[in-house]
């Protein structure tokens, strides 16, 4: 195993290992702290990021407005005031080591505004941003105006090449570094195109190459390549070490800190992460932002399971084989499916299945009564979380609709991560993972029935191990 040199990262030499930034409070000013104590780059998440009131309590994030552009200026504002308040609380913990990131999406709601008020909030505490979920353009001229580096998260050469020409190189002097986040190993929303193919990973280096040789052809500085997604064992990576074809390479941890002392999450969720086995890890795309992302198999996306193929399609008039007659909600509106959907369309019923709900793509799903009701409660509470939400068909726009019907299939995103990071049931909400969690249950550095710190996992991670 090769020494681990450290790199010039965001105007510092540290180690080129970063913490992953997992959002709505997962990562948060005493973890990304204490991983940048250690000396290493710790991220703070200011996705709905935490806040505290006089006392020190921690702040509910209650909606008070009463339509969804209201509450949406709530959000921007909760999103501000906790992205300060964690830099604040990382930078105590940091002690000066390190080097200290704050992490957003670019198709949250209101990403520009809560990027710009945490930069203006926390100037001198914040080195770096790192941005994905979609092609974050504008994130060079924000950092560059705040005097900090950008990170931009792409899953592939082809996507630095435009983000490089539509906007990066008229500020190259702030790229800090491009994370490459692997589409089939990370965790969270997932990059893949529609031109690969889910259940067909490719390796990552050769992609990595291919990333470091864009970058070198349209002339972009030889920056750092963070590889992030799948990354456990160093000495599993030792070919990526002084490799001249892919230049200054740094690796990012999202997982593995999850099972820390400073970790936030819940002592339930941190067990659970104990008791994983390969393939409980999910690739899906139940996501309302219409990515795919990866997640703990458990109920709650069970639920998600069977909820979908629970589906048949409709039309509103007879069509080919949509000729048997169908009647849907409480006025009995007639619309018209294929007999041997209507089988199965009434074997559903008789199961308590008895909601038919309407989808944007001209089907119906069978949900119970209970169901239905939570899913529509949680569509007309939508706070506009993201840009644009399938689920509740709100868009970031002067009319803040999609122009297209609120998806049933998919889910609250900003509910269930809000309530799996603060106590509630692992089992009903969304846990997100990479696909190596299952390493937990055989790492001997986490078996042993004692938690780890954050600094003892990065001296850990320096040994190979």
């Amino acid at each position: 195993m090769k020494d681990i040199k450290p790199l010039l990262i965001s105007g510092k030499e540290v180690y080129p290992l970063v913490e992953g930034g997992k959002g709505v409070a997962v990562t948060n000013g005493r973890s990304s702290g204490a991983w940048a104590a250690a000396g290493g780059v710790g991220t703070i998440s200011a996705v709905n990021a935490d806040f505290y009131d006089e006392t020190g309590a921690l702040a509910n994030q209650v909606y008070k407005g009463r339509t969804r552009s209201e509450r949406h200026r709530e959000l921007i504002d909760f999103g501000i005031k906790g992205g300060i308040v964690q830099a604040r609380i990382a930078h105590e913990e940091a002690r000066g080591e390190g080097r200290m990131h704050i992490n957003v999406l670019w198709e949250m709601g209101g990403a520009r505004e809560v990027l710009e008020g945490v930069l203006e909030g926390a100037k001198g505490l914040i080195h770096g941003v790192t941005c994905g979920a979609g092609m974050p353009y504008g994130v060079a001229e924000i950092a560059a105006r705040h005097r900090v580096y950008y990170y931009p998260i792409v899953s592939s050469a082809r996507a630095f090449r435009a983000l490089w020409k539509r906007a990066y190189s008229k500020a190259p002097e702030w790229l800090g570094g491009v994370v490459y986040e692997d589409p089939w190993l990370a965790g969270g929303h997932n990059g893949l195109s529609n031109s690969e193919n889910p259940r067909e990973p490719q390796p990552p280096l050769p992609r990595v190459a291919e990333l470091r040789a864009q970058m070198r052809a349209v002339g972009a500085p030889e920056v750092p390549i963070v590889m992030a997604g799948g990354v456990w064992y160093l000495r599993e990576w030792a070919e990526w070490l002084e490799n001249p074809e892919l230049g200054p390479i740094a690796f990012q941890f999202g997982t593995r800190p999850l099972l820390t002392e400073e970790s936030p999450i819940s002592d339930e969720w941190k067990q659970r992460l104990l008791t994983l086995r390969p393939g409980d890890v999910l690739l899906h795309r139940f996501s309302p932002t219409g990515f795919y992302s990866s997640a703990v198999r458990n109920d709650f996306l069970q639920e998600l399971v069977e909820r979908s193929n629970r589906q048949i399609t409709y039309f509103t008039e007879p069509q080919g084989q949509h000729t048997t007659s169908f009647a849907v909600g409480p006025r009995a509106r007639e619309v018209f499916v294929r007999a041997e959907d209507s089988v199965l369309a009434h074997a559903w019923v008789g199961q308590g299945f008895t909601e038919a709900m309407r989808t944007p793509d001209s089907s119906l799903i069978f949900v119970t009564p209970e169901r239905a009701e939570r899913i529509k409660t949680d569509q007309i509470n939508c706070m506009g979380c993201l840009s644009a939400c399938g689920f509740s068909n709100w868009a970031e726009n002067e009319l803040t609709n999609t122009g297209k019907r609120a998806d049933p299939r998919s889910f609250c995103i900003q509910k269930t991560l809000q309530e799996i990071a603060h106590g509630y049931p692992v089992d009903q909400n969304l846990m997100f993972a990479g696909h190596n969690a299952f390493r937990f249950a055989t790492d001997p550095f986490f078996t042993s029935g004692r938690i780890p710190t954050m600094g003892e996992l990065v001296e850990r991670i320096l040994t190979g191990d």
